[in-house]
């Protein structure tokens, strides 16, 4: 979250995008690491200190959000510097016109065979009503004549996600379900319990830092950019 080769910090660079979205009215940063708080503040943004025990982000995130007056709550990772602001924007316009689904997320086309076969890119199928009908590690729909033409279907999961506020401090009441620990994919819980989560469609998915290497390629990115624009 701290590595700053860029001249800014991670975290910064993703709040910074996270603010260039029309629909998000304000960004918060929760955090239990006083290192990445004061970067944070010295960027200008607020934070919101929580526990350091909690199991996952949705934990941290409904802590952050507990008496807060917002009725959507989007879940930007820290790690997605490149995230797009306009991808913000689909994800909480598609939770807002499903009013029975309590939770959008995004997903984006994958015509790559590799990365259709790769157990750490998840997949999702979508329902006609643009709904998440399920999601998983395999490469699904599976491709019962593999030689036709099935433009778009297959669709890769990009892990944003807006949550409807009195959902969200549920959701963490939900007991884990039998998908979900199979698979691995905390989302699944959502559907597994009953709930409908809203898709909206991107035609690419930003890249999160997992790794020093995907940092590295992240800065020479950022570089080639700025020097196109001071250019």
């Amino acid at each position: 979250m701290l590595a700053d080769a860029t001249g800014k910090a991670l975290i910064v660079h993703t709040l910074e995008q996270a603010r260039a979205s029309r629909r998000v009215s304000d960004v918060l940063c929760a955090t239990d690491d006083e290192r990445i708080a004061a970067t944070v503040r010295r960027a200008g943004f607020a934070v919101i200190l929580t526990r350091a025990d909690h199991p996952n982000g949705s934990s941290r995130l409904a802590e952050a959000a507990r008496g807060r007056d917002e009725e959507i709550i989007v879940n930007v990772q820290g790690d997605e510097p490149e995230i797009d602001s306009a991808s913000i924007d689909l994800a909480v316009d598609a939770l807002l016109a499903d009013q029975g689904a309590v939770v959008s997320t995004l997903a984006a086309p994958l015509k790559d065979r590799q990365e259709i076969e790769n157990p750490n890119v998840v997949k999702v199928v979508e329902g006609v009503n643009r709904r998440a009908l399920y999601f998983s590690r395999a490469a699904i729909p599976f491709d019962r004549d593999p030689r036709a033409a099935h433009s778009g279907s297959s669709l890769r999961h990009v892990g944003l996600y807006v949550y409807r506020a009195a959902f969200l401090q549920a959701y963490v009441t939900l007991a884990p379900t039998p998908l979900e620990q199979r698979e691995s994919l905390e989302q699944l819980r959502i559907l597994e319990h009953g709930h409908a989560i809203a898709l909206a469609r991107v035609q690419d998915a930003h890249a999160g830092i997992d790794t020093p290497d995907q940092y590295e390629a992240f800065v020479r990115r950022w570089n080639a950019r700025r020097g196109l624009n001071e250019g």
